[in-house]
């Protein structure tokens, strides 16, 4: 059944223009407007958990456990958090004042920005539109939802779902592909919140500063792993195969390749093959835990890579299910293509390096990554990586982890994107942080 998306590109300027006239209103600045949203917005999670998980395994073969662990629930806790938190972040805070002021009183205070686009990606389309909008209502703001059309399932649902549970005139959902975005990029919005890739980040940034709209760019990029002699390797192996292969790969924080460094890297491939063996089985494509690849394009672009190096685990793959088995590469130039972009895919290519130094010369050659990760019992590994490499994000032992912790902030630097959100960080991208200062009418 097809599913006519709507409103049209046509329609895209009377969208904004209601939201702007709602939020003119004041309708959305009280906090009991703003918790009544994000209560409705867990209501719906909670009841049409089904629908989406449904969704969900049309769009990316996500099984109902995976669909609910990695974006109902995750944004559910994402919810649960802000709504335990929100009063104290919006309280207004004292700021002192120099003495040749006074007697005077300052404070910072947050107020909404107005009317917030969020423009969400196909790997996670639940979690990845609906986390940003948790930070943007719980700021106060008015916000129009562009689902990814690439995954047309989830984006019908919460197109048909959205409007029931949360206010109608504050929140709208505009699906379609590239003529719609096109259309919304074309408005005046008070932010505008992007998460994909780096090309089109380019477009939307292109398009904000025609009106000075600030932009958060959540992106991607190879998020390296870097493994030391004395790790773990079964562990450590179960870790990254856990990190890589979820979402068939298809994750922006997705471990991308590994440095393993010394006599590492043997020793990696034969913990690695009995790693995704155990996480799926004997044949990964009969596992309902293991999803698939979003559409055709992206497979072949995948597939195309499987000679880059040569194949330790997997390799198997079958383009009408959009099938590609979990994959280990090694023996793998740095020069290769599948070196030289994202993966974003179960591919996983192991370089060896010989030393830290080498290791740290690699990554910082290369545009920083959203995240990086390593695998070390040293300190001094771990002071190195932090004080000598640069990325969105730096996690000992666990890939992956960081995402789910709202007290964190997530995001990237450089080519991995610009600002953050979860949590608290949310209201700070979503508001205008405001000096207020009060001096008496008096000498």
């Amino acid at each position: 059944m097809t599913h006519t998306p709507t409103p049209a590109a046509a329609d895209v300027p009377a969208v904004v223009a209601r939201l702007r006239a709602t939020f003119a209103t004041g309708r959305s600045k009280p906090l009991g407007w703003r918790l009544g949203q994000l209560a409705a917005l867990r209501t719906l999670l909670t009841e049409q958990a089904e629908v989406f998980q449904q969704a969900l395994a049309d769009d990316l073969g996500k099984s109902a456990a995976e669909a609910y662990r990695t974006e109902i629930g995750f944004t559910v806790n994402e919810l649960d958090h802000t709504v335990t938190h929100l009063e104290e972040w919006l309280r207004p805070r004292p700021a002192g004042v120099p003495e040749h002021f006074r007697p005077a009183e300052a404070r910072v205070v947050r107020d909404p920005l107005g009317v917030v686009l969020v423009i969400a990606p196909w790997n996670y389309p639940l979690q990845l539109a609906l986390a940003p909008l948790v930070g943007a209502l719980a700021a106060g703001n008015a916000v129009v939802v562009k689902p990814s059309e690439l995954a047309p399932a989830t984006s019908a649902a919460m197109a048909r779902l959205l409007p029931r549970y949360l206010d109608p005139e504050a929140v709208a959902v505009v699906e379609g592909g590239v003529p719609e975005t096109t259309a919304l990029l074309e408005q005046r919005f008070d932010h505008i919140f992007y998460t994909g890739n780096g090309t089109v980040g380019r477009i939307v940034m292109t398009a904000a500063a025609r009106h000075l709209t600030p932009v958060t760019l959540e992106l991607g990029g190879k998020s390296p792993v870097v493994v030391e002699p004395g790790a773990d390797l079964a562990l450590t192996a179960r870790r990254i195969a856990r990190g890589k292969f979820l979402n068939a790969g298809q994750t922006c924080v997705a471990p991308d390749y590994v440095l393993a460094i010394g006599p590492t890297a043997a020793a990696l491939e034969e913990q690695l093959t009995a790693a995704v063996r155990e996480m799926y089985g004997e044949d990964p494509a009969a596992s309902p835990a293991y999803g698939r690849i979003v559409n055709a394009r992206h497979f072949d672009r995948l597939t195309a890579l499987l000679a880059d190096g040569r194949i330790v685990t997997g390799g198997g793959h079958d383009r009408d299910a959009r099938y590609l088995a979990p994959t280990v590469l090694a023996d793998v130039s740095p020069e290769a293509p599948v070196m030289r972009s994202e993966i974003f895919g179960p591919i996983l290519p192991i370089v060896a390096v010989p030393d830290l130094d080498a290791a740290i010369a690699f990554i910082n050659e290369r545009d920083k990554p959203l995240a990086l990760y390593a695998f070390t019992g040293s300190e001094r590994t771990k002071q190195r990586l932090a004080e000598e490499t640069s990325s969105g994000a730096l996690t000992f032992g666990l890939p992956v982890s960081h995402l789910a912790m709202p007290e964190l902030p997530f995001g990237g630097v450089g080519e991995s994107g610009m600002g953050r959100y979860h949590g608290e960080y949310s209201i700070d991208t979503f508001s205008h942080t405001k000096a207020v200062v009060d001096k008496p009418l008096t000498d």
